[in-house]
């Protein structure tokens, strides 16, 4: 075999993309001694390699070759380029091009595969600069290379640049076909360039091209989105003349669709009733536009963006009359109109209406969606009509559908929230009795549920249970389960709690400490509640502000006020910023350690960093510095509490222990002109109106 017929062989292979069959050819040849091997046998085999994109085995060959002495010419080189491009490889590419560059190899077929390959990398501006150097150079691109550049440089947004080269082709003497100027106006109109879409429109027909509806429609749906219904009506008009209905429809959808992207819903409903023939007492159709010469049935499609727009913009009505007109001028009603109406109707809790449209889709032959009965299901649990969502259930399992966790959550949780948690679990067995598994959130919102409302055994039955039915609670369960513990004060279960999650695996949170914390200090277990924040640090997870609140608050409760401080300065130091809570439990928690004075250096703090007490505060501190003695104080302290408002009314716990305390003031003669003064003005009320109940039996100024 000679090199040459070897050479056509392994060619003949690569055209059939067979490049495993070229390269046994080749390596038997070679290994028979069929042939002698010659540069043109390893151009050939480069040349299938490359059509490959198997660029590894490209420089493998390449390697060979050159092992062997043969010196790379031009048609070694074009190959290892294109195979380069083909890979994506953009260094390697540039790198091959400049050495055929230098050889002065370079040709209009290298220079199109550099080219195009630029423009599928998206490296448009590179790709046109050496489109304007093989121009200098006297080298030409031809015409389906050209086109192919105009489709690349369109689709990667560079519109301005498949123009520019649009006119080269003109220029060339090539003649724009019409799935040229289709994808240029397209582009044009992406681009909301919509003149420069419309003049080559214009050239496109002067040209003798005549334009598809295709192009029309693009053309009618971008200036009525840009609210140009002006030019769209002319477009409209110049482009159904001789066309069959099937496309008039198109048109007419393209219309709406553009109207519907502009905000002019009612414009587009007006327009697809006159398109059935509705007739408008002397009234234009659209101010004098889109005008229907002949009445004639519009697309499914027509109907489903008019009225899922009508739905959108809350004209539910609107939309439920176009869906009746369908099914009276004989249009069919699919499966996605019937369930954007159900959900509509679902989310604006008309159930009724959406459980009849069910019905009717059933009744012709379309099958409920998943989606479908999710949308009644959603409806039924925000209503919270347990029996009602146990049937669609039914009817559920029976279709094979899943009811959506979401919704079964949001009942569960609703229904707690209301303080109905026994219904919440009566429905959760509902679902197992159904053969639906709620979802973990489900139940740990019903335990939740069960705590809030003192159902705690029967919370930790529910636990159990669920447990022992295969469930993995989440750390979301445990630590609802520890909260409920912690609040009625079993806080030693709430730790074997903590411990059983920790075998399971899970790690805790801080949300989990800090629960652990707030039980202990309420219970008086400061030193134990300390641990855990030590046990934190240990474990790098960062106590938070109520982390460290509830330990200020718990250390101040047991009298330890001095620890308490330690800790706070500890607080800052650490880079947690106290905040507002954080500021009230330390005053008040000072001033129940009598420690009035120290208390009104944070009080003032507090002041200075604009953050408002609550009343609470306010009342500690006076009766704190009454207490010792010093009335002066603390009427300031009322003077201050009176000025930002926040004087309790009569059902605060606090308004008694004020009441007593302007008394005192009242009897001194250090601040009971200044009490007078405060009752003249409507501050306080007037003590002569205040039994010694602290109840006012008149009205006070």
């Amino acid at each position: 075999m000679t090199p040459g017929a070897l050479g056509f062989l392994i060619r003949c292979l690569g055209n059939q993309e067979l490049v495993e069959e070229a390269i046994h050819v080749f390596d038997q040849a070679q290994k028979l001694g069929l042939t002698v091997l010659s540069n043109y046998s390893y151009n050939c085999l480069l040349e299938a390699l490359a059509k490959s994109s198997k660029v590894e085995l490209v420089e493998l060959r390449l390697k060979e070759m050159r092992d062997l002495g043969w010196v790379p010419d031009k048609f070694t080189l074009t190959p290892v380029l294109k195979a380069y491009c083909n890979s994506g490889r953009f260094e390697e590419a540039l790198c091959v091009f400049n050495q055929i560059f230098d050889k002065g190899w370079v040709d209009e077929h290298i220079l199109t595969i550099l080219v195009v390959s630029f423009s599928k990398w998206g490296e448009i501006d590179k790709a046109f600069e050496l489109i304007e150097r093989m121009e200098e150079m006297n080298k030409c691109l031809n015409e389906k290379t050209l086109c192919l550049l105009v489709h690349g440089f369109t689709r990667e947004s560079r519109v301005d640049k498949a123009l520019q080269l649009f006119d080269k082709m003109r220029k060339l003497g090539f003649s724009p076909d019409l799935k040229l100027y289709s994808v240029l106006i397209e582009g044009l109109c992406k681009k909301t360039e919509l003149n420069k879409a419309l003049d080559l429109y214009t050239e496109m027909k002067d040209t003798g091209i005549f334009p598809d509806v295709e192009i029309i429609m693009k053309l009618i749906s971008s200036f009525c989105a840009e609210g140009d219904l002006v030019i769209a009506n002319q477009l409209l008009e110049e482009g159904e003349e001789g066309l069959e209905l099937e496309a008039r429809v198109l048109l007419y959808y393209s219309v709406l669709d553009g109207l519907v992207n502009h905000g002019l819903v009612d414009k587009a409903y007006l327009l697809l009733q006159a398109m059935m023939g509705v007739e408008f007492d002397g009234e234009a159709v659209i101010d004098n536009l889109f005008k229907v010469k002949k009445k004639f049935i519009p697309s499914t499609d027509s109907f489903k963006i008019v009225i899922n727009s009508l739905c959108k913009n809350g004209k539910l009505d609107l939309a439920l009359k176009l869906f009746t007109d369908m099914a009276l001028i004989g249009c069919q009603r699919n499966l996605l109109l019937y369930n954007n109406l159900i959900n509509e109707l679902c989310n604006s809790d008309r159930l009724e209406e959406g459980i009849e449209l069910l019905r009717e889709m059933k009744e012709f032959g379309l099958k409920p969606t998943q989606f479908t009965h999710n949308c009644i299901f959603g409806c039924l649990c925000r209503r919270e009509n347990v029996s009602g969502a146990l049937d669609i259930m039914r009817e559920m399992r029976s279709c094979g559908h899943e009811p959506w966790i979401k919704h079964s959550s949001m009942f569960v949780k609703q229904l707690c929230k209301k303080g109905k948690a026994i219904e919440a679990c009566n429905f959760l067995n509902g679902m197992l009795g159904e053969g639906f598994l709620p979802d973990i959130v489900a139940y740990s919102a019903a335990i939740d549920g069960l705590f809030k409302f003192h159902e705690v055994d029967r919370a930790m039955d529910l636990f159990r249970d669920i447990s022992a039915r295969g469930y993995r609670p989440d750390l979301v369960a445990y630590n609802i389960i520890i909260r409920g513990l912690c609040k009625v004060g079993r806080v030693s279960e709430a730790q074997e709690f903590l411990n059983e999650l920790l075998e399971k695996g899970l790690l805790p949170s801080v949300v989990t400490y800090n629960l652990m914390i707030d039980g202990l200090c309420k219970i008086n277990e400061i030193n134990q509640a300390l641990l855990f924040l030590k046990r934190m640090i240990d474990e790098t997870i960062e106590p938070t502000v109520i982390t460290y609140t509830t330990l200020i608050d718990g250390l101040c409760n047991a009298g330890k006020h001095s620890e308490a401080l330690v800790l706070w300065v500890e607080m800052g130091k650490k880079g947690c910023t106290p905040n507002r809570i954080a500021y009230m439990a330390l005053i008040h928690g000072l001033c129940k350690c009598n420690k009035t004075d120290v208390a009104l250096v944070y009080f003032r703090e507090m002041k200075d960093k604009e953050m408002r007490p609550d009343n609470f505060v306010y009342v500690a501190l006076i009766n704190g510095f009454i207490s010792n003695g010093d009335l002066l104080l603390a009427f300031e302290i009322l003077k201050v509490m009176v000025q930002v408002g926040t004087f309790p009314g009569q059902s605060d716990k606090n308004y008694s222990v004020l009441i007593d305390a302007l008394r005192k003031f009242s009897e001194d003669a250090s601040t009971s002109s200044d009490v007078k003064n405060l009752i003249a003005e409507g501050c306080i009320p007037a003590l002569c109106n205040v039994p010694d109940n602290g109840i006012e039996t008149d009205e006070s100024p």
